[in-house]
This record gives C-alpha cells, structure tokens and sequence, in this order.
C-alpha cells in the first residue's frame, strides 16, 4: 500500500538525517567530514525526495483535503512545508559548497543551517507519520487509492531499492558501516 511504502521511505530518510547528524559532529569538532557522503545525502534529497516522496504525498493529500477538509486542515499546508524543507535543503547545499570552497563561513553558521534542516525534516517526518498518514488511511476510499497509485512514478528509490544508483554506493557503505559500529556498541 502507498502508506506502508511512505513509512518505510520516512524510515530511510531518518536513516539518512543520522548519517549527515553523524558527519555534522565531526565538523563541529574541527575534523573533515566525508563531504562524499554529504553530497551524496544532498543528492538524495534533491533527487528522490523532492521529486517522487513528496509528489507522492502531495497527491494523498490533495486527495484528503477532498475526503476531509477538517483533517487535511488540522495537518496544515503540507505542499508549503516540502517547498519549505526545499529550501533549506538548498540552505545546507550551499554552506557545504562553501566550506569545500574554502569561502569564509563560520562553523557556528555552517552547524545552524545544517541543525535547523535535521530538526525540520524530523519534526516534518513525525507530524506525517502521526497525523497525516492516519487521516489519509482513514478517509481515503480505495478508488483514492487506486488513482494515486496509478499516477505514481515507476522510480525505484536510489539508495534503498535493487535498483540503487552508483552515485550513493558510497553512502550505502558508510550508512552500513555507521550502523553496524552503532550495534556493536550497544553489545
């Protein structure tokens, strides 16, 4: 079901805000992160999230201000909040091309932009996840269903999918690498 393929995408995503989380706090303590990886993130976002994630929740959502009007208003601007995390994802694309182009950029500041995208992104994942996909599953009809489903794009998720992109092997190894330190840890 589209929900359940949502869930799981906000579950890589969160997988992903660890990662750039992770190189942040290398950055923060004045060592060099893996700007790789934080590209690759970038990448990511911009590709696949922008374009097929939130396209897909758009249409959910149109869908439910149509079943629900109290709920999809109680949720917000949905549409509104992806242009706004664009924005701030396009904020953080442009502190990490100028930290790589050792343009004059206080650390503080570089922190700010990256922190304040994290904090979003999982506020924005959490409101989903607890308000939005509950009142989608709940109003919409199986025809809502059937035609978002048929408005859905054929694209496999770059990373996460058998049909994974070259550009992110890089961040596939150091997401598996990040978590399997992390097990090792809590044993």
């Amino acid at each position: 079901m589209i929900i359940e393929l949502l869930s799981q995408e906000h579950r890589n995503i969160e997988r992903l805000l660890a990662v750039l989380e992770h190189e942040l706090d290398i950055f923060d303590r004045s060592g060099r992160p893996d700007y790789e990886v934080i590209r690759a993130i970038i990448a990511y976002f911009e590709v696949y999230t922008e374009m097929y994630h939130h396209a897909q929740e758009d249409r959910v959502f149109a869908k439910l201000k149509i079943r629900d009007p109290a709920a999809a208003e109680k949720i917000g601007d949905l549409t509104h909040e992806h242009r706004e995390g664009a924005t701030r994802l396009h904020r953080v694309a442009k502190a990490v091309d100028g930290v790589l182009a050792n343009r004059e950029f206080l650390r503080e500041d570089v922190d700010r932009i990256v922190r304040d995208f994290l904090q979003n992104e999982r506020r924005h994942i959490t409101m989903e996840d607890r308000d939005f996909f509950p009142a989608a599953q709940k109003a919409l009809q199986p025809d809502d269903w059937t035609e978002i489903a048929s408005a859905l794009s054929p694209q496999k998720d770059p990373l996460f999918s058998d049909a994974t992109e070259a550009r992110f092997d890089a961040l596939r190894a150091h997401i598996l690498q990040l978590e399997q330190e992390a097990e090792a840890e809590r044993h």
